[in-house]
């Protein structure tokens, strides 16, 4: 075959160009479909687009639309206060619903909220105030049908150890107290910013995989830090890894450990264990588990006071502030050093807060089979959080195990968040006293039930088979966690997670093409062994689209696989390479690098007198090659809609034997 400047060539082209307008009436020449150009947009309707699918993907004004101003102004204030819209159509039944669902989830919440007070390094009460005020804000504003709301785990103990990185808990309680106020603020700001921004698809970047690995070894860290009030130990170290836990735990062992808490401890933890099992067997059963902790409480409060076990070094509660959230509004600093250091933990708290409680809103959705506005929750989650903070209450998100009661107890509505409000309202108002000798022992042991479930083995054994990347990703956030920091996990969550976006984008697969037999169709020769080469054609596809980070390697790999190709049929004596073909469907952009990236193929190509063709480029792709004048300096008889086309440009004989 002669050179792209040869004559030979000048009149194959000329005549498959002839092909393209005419349908030949003979039956000598098939059609040649021609590449469709997609009509200029207008620059500003083309931004325009840009935007809306960027910022507004889920159409959030559809509803707006063909109303009268009055009722747009009622859906605007509905959209921003949704108990609007529910509460118009509430009944009794759904009332007795949200009712026996609230009255539940107050009994799990109210000892989880004394023990995650504890991990946050608070007292207990800030916990029962942060399951009072954001469940009101949030059954107000929020979307949700099934979430709880309150402290959580994970986020209490971030906020716990971010905070003690910058102010001792111990002989700095107000500076403490004061900047965990500042921090929850800003949490709340975050969320709410990211909201109405509509930038909810930034917590999309913490992939599933790093949010398994990540929750997983918070889980083990808080279990862990619960071995001081589980075997009642004095001297604790304030270091969250596993082998100073472990070190301190162990160089106490000898005169440290208190047997009395140990047996109440251990006691009430197989109680709570076995009340797990029963509700897991049988889903009837799911209240047993959900009054368990409740229980728990009652009953080893009223032996500890009867036996007097506290005055043989039983730790206890002792007290907890009575009577209603007092403003907070003047501890929260907005000026000097402690602001910025409030402004960080507050972020990274919010972020994580906003994604434990988006991925329960949507699982919990998705089995009522309705839909969650994203942003919307986000509003809703940074606005309960900024008032909680003026009302002495720190980062609140949705609960897992709270959730999971509520929506098998049967709730209708945010509704049940408010009843639990009202219990712990009532608490705070008139039972406080009565948690005075609740022994640390069983709050350590109601934390390890309720985060056991976190290591999700299962999920990373799926992980591990699915894709190994992702494990990597799950294992480097557990092992972050557990042997350095929750910080240091998190960070290596984050980065794995950009790393394989940055991997994916930089490194696209490519895949050689054959011919199914007895069919017109190109696929993976990996995928399909029985797939043939075409003889002195290679078909490229690229898995992706092509710009300046990846342009380059493209362009080298497509060689690479030609030379591969090269050196094949050399030592087969088969007809040697004249066309490569490089299939574009899945190629949903190009930029200038990457137009710049193809011209150099293409000069590269013709140096080693091998024709360059293209095959099925979309929409955006082929108005970029025509608007770079790539399209011309390629050659437009080159361009084909199907790879079978292009393969019958470069092979009729083979076009004729399907």
């Amino acid at each position: 075959m002669s050179s792209m400047g040869g004559s030979a060539d000048e009149n194959l082209e000329t005549k498959e160009m002839d092909a393209r307008s005419v349908s030949s009436s003979h039956g000598q020449e098939p059609y040649v479909h021609k590449v469709g150009i997609p009509p200029r947009q207008n620059l500003f309707k083309e931004f325009q687009a840009t935007v809306k699918e960027t910022f507004f993907a889920d159409d959030p004004l559809r509803s707006f639309k063909d109303q009268t101003k009055s009722r747009k102004l009622i859906l605007g204030i509905e959209a921003i206060f949704p108990i609007l819209s529910w509460g118009r159509n509430y009944s009794l039944t759904k009332f007795r619903g949200d009712l026996i669902a609230g009255l539940t989830i107050a009994s799990l919440c109210i000892p989880q909220d004394i023990g995650y007070a504890k991990l946050a390094n608070l007292d207990p009460q800030y916990g029962l105030y942060s399951s009072f005020v954001p469940p009101l804000i949030y059954a107000v504003m929020g979307s949700s049908r099934d979430i709880a709301i309150g402290p959580v785990a994970v986020v209490s103990l971030l906020l716990g150890t971010l905070l003690q990185s910058e102010v001792d808990p111990v002989t700095n309680v107000v500076d403490y107290q004061r900047l965990a106020f500042t921090a929850t603020f800003f949490a709340g700001i975050t969320q709410a910013v990211l909201g109405i921004l509509r930038l909810g698809f930034l917590i999309d970047f913490l992939s599933h995989a790093a949010i398994v690995g990540f929750m997983g070894g918070a889980a083990i860290t808080i279990a862990l830090q619960q071995l001081k009030g589980f075997l009642g130990i004095v001297k604790f170290t304030k270091k969250t890894d596993v082998i100073s836990v472990m070190h301190s735990v162990l160089s106490s062992a000898h005169h440290g450990w208190n047997w009395q808490t140990i047996v109440i401890g251990a006691s009430f933890l197989a109680f709570l264990m076995f009340a797990k099992y029963i509700g897991k067997k049988n889903p009837k059963f799911f209240w047993v588990p959900a009054i368990a902790p409740l229980i728990s409480v009652i009953l080893s409060t009223i032996f500890v006071y009867l036996t007097r076990a506290d005055k043989h070094g039983v730790a206890i509660v002792k007290h907890i502030e009575k009577g209603l959230n007092p403003s907070s509004v003047k501890q929260i600093y907005f000026t000097g050093n402690y602001l910025g250091k409030g402004f960080r933990i507050g972020i990274v708290a919010g972020m994580i807060a906003l994604t434990e409680a988006t991925a329960i809103g949507r699982t919990f959705a998705s089995m009522k089979d309705y839909q969650l506005d994203g942003n919307k929750e986000m509003v809703a989650l940074g606005a309960m959080n900024v008032v909680g903070s003026m009302t002495s209450c720190y980062v609140a998100t949705g609960s897992f195990s709270r959730s999971a009661v509520n929506f098998m107890a049967g709730c209708e509505t945010a509704g049940s968040n408010i009843v639990m409000s009202i219990v712990v309202f009532l608490t705070l108002q008139f039972l406080t006293p009565l948690f005075k000798y609740t022994p640390n022992a069983i709050l350590a042991a109601i934390i390890i039930s309720a985060v056991i479930n976190l290591v999700d083995y299962k999920a990373a054994i799926l992980i591990w088979k699915i894709d190994k990347f992702d494990f990597v990703a799950c294992m480097g956030a557990f092992f972050g966690v557990v042997f350095a920091s929750v910080e240091i996990g998190l960070l290596i969550a984050v980065s794995i997670s950009f790393a394989k976006i940055l991997l994916q984008v930089t490194r696209p697969r490519t895949a050689i093409l054959g011919k199914i037999p007895r069919t017109t169709v190109y696929r993976n020769i990996l995928q399909y062994p029985e797939a043939t080469r075409v003889p002195g054609v290679l078909i490229i596809r690229v898995d992706s689209a092509i710009y300046f980070s990846n342009s380059n390697y493209v362009k080298e790999r497509i060689l690479r696989w030609l030379m591969d190709e090269e050196e094949r049929v050399k030592g087969d004596y088969q007809t040697r390479i004249q066309f490569l073909i490089v299939e574009m469907s899945p190629v949903t952009d190009i930029d200038t690098s990457g137009i710049h990236a193809l011209e150099e193929l293409f000069r590269s190509l013709q140096k080693r007198d091998v024709q360059l063709v293209l095959a099925n480029p979309g929409p955006i792709v082929i108005d970029k090659l025509h608007t770079s004048n790539f399209a011309a300096f390629l050659g437009e008889d080159k361009i084909f809609l199907t790879v079978a086309e292009a393969v019958a440009y470069c092979s009729p004989k083979l076009a004729e034997d399907p």
